[in-house]
């Protein structure tokens, strides 16, 4: 994971989410409207595990891990408003999720992720996936507002 979002004067994703390795995956912040909006980079390196068995020689990015990607960016961008001090954003569902590249080895993947809707108890948002201007993945996504202490 790289450690350059903070540099940018964004905090680190580990500073808002939860999630920790191996499952974070979000690498640095590069944008951030607190409650409204996040835009965020996965830099894949191929050492990741997924590539050795998704597929071998041809390693691919599985869809299902860049829609947590887009859900985590979300995930971010509703972490980051005050509102929300002291919870957490729970994935809810997805709909109207696409494909359209492949991501690979040495690829990275930005992710931005717009919340369309925001309430003390839940979210929607939406978010698109890209390589070099090239849409890898799309979906709108829901998420719950959980309080943060219910979980321990």
């Amino acid at each position: 994971m790289t450690d350059i979002g903070s540099d940018a004067g964004f905090p680190r994703p580990d500073e808002l989410l939860p999630h920790r390795a191996p499952f974070l995956l979000v690498d640095e912040i590069v944008e951030l409207e607190p409650g409204e909006r996040c835009v965020a980079l996965w830099h894949l390196t191929g050492d990741e595990a997924f590539f050795a068995g998704h597929f071998p020689g041809r390693p691919t990015l599985p869809g299902v891990l860049m829609v947590e990607a887009l859900a985590q960016t979300a995930g971010l961008a509703a972490a980051s408003a005050s509102s929300l001090d002291g919870k957490l954003a729970l994935f809810g569902g997805i709909d109207k999720a696409r494909f359209r590249r492949q991501v690979t080895p040495g690829d990275t993947l930005r992710l931005e992720a717009t919340i369309d809707r925001l309430s003390a108890r839940a979210g929607k948002a939406s978010g698109t996936a890209s390589v070099e201007g090239q849409t890898a993945c799309e979906a709108s996504m829901m998420f719950l507002i959980a309080d943060a202490n219910d979980l321990d």
